[in-house]
């Protein structure tokens, strides 16, 4: 089989593994103003940074450049990869990850090049998800996602070794090994999508059930670290893993919440989103999601004192449209207003002009907003048709 790219995560080792960041300026990924497009470049850099850390590696170098358009071969180019060549010697590099997608021949062509491993944003998100899912669905959806990016990484999987074209002793076991791998994954995927169908059917049973009791359904959804799950425990005093980290917490959680004498629903809490998803594991986690589509309304969670927060509200609704449920009616919740600068947002639900809450800010660690917030999701909860509420969610802040 073709080495796998996977971060593998051995808890034996000792000392983390020492990992360099490659980040490319792009021209048609960053379009506009030269400032703006700086800003936007170090806040995907900073994100990718905090990604590596949420992996368990240890970050000793960064490097970046620009171009105008990424290397068939090399993606930075023959210069740039000497560079990084000396880099990866110089600082004693285990890894070294792209915050880029790679193709398989410019990933193997790195890996010659540099000496070293070498992954790339997909495979680092994965290899993040494998380390933290917890639950045998979310065990079950992580491996799916990962054999699917390696399936696609075996076509050209021996190209070094000329197994296609016949070299001397090499193109019958060659193609005979390679044949026996895609197989083997093939075979393993479909036993993967099998078991999780079932999961799926077990999840509808379990819905269905939940549904005749007549309780509407919220979804908390929202980029990674946004305080979704630190949301959810304060609301149902659950005890969900929360930690200041990108993607902290992988399984869906469901808990029967009441608001008030006339209201009850029950809130469920969902994977966070990143910029860039990968669509391998949008979808694997299909059956998780889905439970995000059906829900009846959204509390869209978002860090309000991120300088980014709208392209983050924006990366969020992109994924929504994918799986079908950016028709959802949202309440956008701002978060985290306590690390902003003093009477810049206060506690409180946001109306538009017909008076309809359409926002709420609060701050869970400081415990402000949290009756506002109840009193908005009340106004959902008993409203019959939420349809009025339709339609992507923006900032309501210019």
């Amino acid at each position: 089989m073709s080495k796998a790219r996977l971060f593998p995560v051995d808890k034996s080792l000792e000392k983390p593994e020492h990992v360099m960041l490659v980040g490319v300026m792009l021209s048609a990924d960053y379009s506009g103003v030269n400032e703006l497009r700086e800003q936007s470049f170090q806040t995907a850099l900073e994100e990718a940074a905090d990604l590596v850390q949420a992996a368990g590696g240890d970050l000793v170098q960064i490097e970046t450049a620009k171009r105008d358009k990424a290397h068939a071969a090399l993606f930075v180019g023959t210069g740039k990869t000497d560079e990084l060549a000396a880099a990866v010697k110089q600082h004693d590099v285990d890894l070294v990850v792209f915050n880029h997608e790679l193709t398989p021949t410019q990933e193997r062509n790195l890996e010659k090049e540099l000496q070293c491993r070498v992954l790339d944003r997909v495979g680092l998100i994965l290899a993040i998800f494998a380390k933290r899912a917890q639950s045998q669905e979310g065990k079950l959806q992580v491996e799916l996602a990962q054999l699917s990016h390696l399936s696609g990484r075996l076509v050209r999987g021996y190209g070094h070794m000329q197994s296609q074209k016949g070299g001397i002793g090499l193109k019958g076991p060659g193609e005979t090994q390679l044949e026996t791998d895609r197989r083997l994954i093939n075979q393993k995927i479909t036993a993967l999508k099998k078991q999780l169908q079932s999961v799926r059917k077990q999840r509808a049973t379990r819905r269905k059930s939940r549904e005749s009791g007549r309780l509407k359904t919220f979804a908390i959804v929202g980029y990674t670290n946004a305080g979704k799950s630190s949301l959810f425990n304060r609301l149902t005093k659950a005890d969900v893993l929360a930690k200041d980290q990108l993607f902290a917490t992988l399984d869906t959680t469901a808990r029967r919440l009441f608001l008030s004498n006339e209201a009850s629903v029950i809130l469920t809490d969902t994977v966070g989103f990143v910029r860039d998803l990968p669509h391998k594991l949008v979808s694997a986690f299909s059956a998780t999601l889905e439970e995000t589509a059906l829900a009846d309304v959204l509390l869209h969670v978002v860090d309000a004192s991120n300088p980014d927060f709208q392209r983050q509200i924006d990366d969020v609704n992109e994924v929504l449209q994918e799986i079908k449920a950016h028709e959802v009616p949202q309440l956008v919740v701002y978060n985290k207003i306590d690390l902003l600068p003093k009477g810049e947002r206060e506690a409180g639900v946001l109306r538009d002009h017909r008076g309809k809450a359409v926002a709420v800010n609060i701050s869970v660690e400081k415990s402000l907003g949290l009756d506002a917030l109840r009193e908005a999701m009340v106004e959902y909860a008993l409203t019959d048709r939420p349809s009025e509420a339709k339609g992507k969610s923006g900032s309501v802040y210019q």
